[in-house]
């Protein structure tokens, strides 16, 4: 199954929020052994904290690249650890055309969908800087 299928099953089916579906999604795709009930620490930055600030599906994108890349702590592996989400926030940014669930909704929202079309942008930014950094399909 690819990424872009499994954001699918986890958004229509599982009917979680962007920043849920982000980490279930990565979580499946990437092997991040994440438990259930750790995911869970996601889900208040769904709508961009339910603020329309920074959108939940960069968060869960952050999330996920932060739990495949840190070995230990963030401080301790910086140099590395910095120029990796820099570039998912770049990527992100150039897939939907910024990072605010405020900016991000009017263009990449829907009725019908809601925010389906953006977990799935935000599912190939997400691809690209992990396959940037190394990083494949588990």
């Amino acid at each position: 199954m690819t990424l872009q299928e499994t954001i699918q099953k986890y958004y229509v089916q599982g009917n979680y929020n962007c920043s849920e579906t982000l980490i279930h999604a990565a979580n499946e795709y990437y092997d991040l052994k994440l438990d259930e009930d750790s995911m869970k620490v996601l889900s208040g930055f769904g709508g961009g904290m339910f603020v329309g600030s920074t959108c939940g599906a960069l968060i869960g994108s952050v999330a996920a690249v932060s739990k495949k890349v840190i070995q230990s702590k963030a401080h301790e592996e910086i140099d590395t650890f910095r120029p990796q989400i820099q570039k998912c926030v770049r990527n992100f940014k150039e897939k939907l055309g910024g990072m605010d669930c405020k900016d991000i909704k009017p263009i990449h929202h829907d009725k019908e969908s809601r925010c389906l079309k953006t977990c799935l942008l935000a599912g190939e930014a997400l691809e690209q800087t992990m396959k940037d950094a190394g990083i494949e399909q588990a």
